[in-house]
């Protein structure tokens, strides 16, 4: 049984091809008395309202048209950005972040502390390397990617 997130996907996963948008994430989730079934949505240069209209009405539409219907509580759609500092969640996250100032957390300490913020500089299957800056000296860390324990894109200040 398909959960409403992978139906979602393959119902929105085309029309932000179609557009040239990257889907950054989809959630189902509930909050108060009401059901909430977001899109997040990105482009190269920053997606736009325009752009976040576009696609839900076309999402909306399509799901509309299935019989019957994928999703049988009532719910609001929201279409949006995920924002300046969004998580890094798969591995083409991490691949599109490079040359982008990040934040990330490890499991375990690395060089004495456990969150850096810096360029990502390099990236392989086992590995990242972050330039950043300690009391104005340029360092670099390179981080095992299994004690990353999350990451994010993050504003420097």
């Amino acid at each position: 049984m398909s959960t409403v997130v992978d139906t979602v996907t393959a119902i929105v996963q085309p029309i932000v091809d179609r557009h040239n948008f990257f889907l950054t994430d989809i959630e189902f989730v509930k909050e108060g008395a009401g059901w909430y079934l977001r899109v997040y949505i990105d482009k190269q240069g920053g997606i736009t309202l325009d752009d976040c209209v576009l696609v839900n009405d076309e999402l909306s539409e399509q799901l509309d048209a299935i019989e019957p219907d994928p999703i049988p509580q009532a719910y609001f759609l929201e279409v949006s950005s995920p924002g300046a500092e969004r998580p890094l969640k798969t591995a083409e996250d991490l691949t599109n972040a490079v040359g982008e100032f990040i934040h990330i957390s490890l499991f375990q300490k690395q060089d004495g502390q456990k969150v850096f913020e810096g360029t990502l500089t390099d990236l392989t299957d086992t590995e990242l390397t972050l330039a950043y800056k300690v009391k104005g000296r340029p360092r670099t860390v390179t981080v095992a990617r299994d004690n990353l324990a999350n990451a994010r894109l993050a504003i420097e200040f």
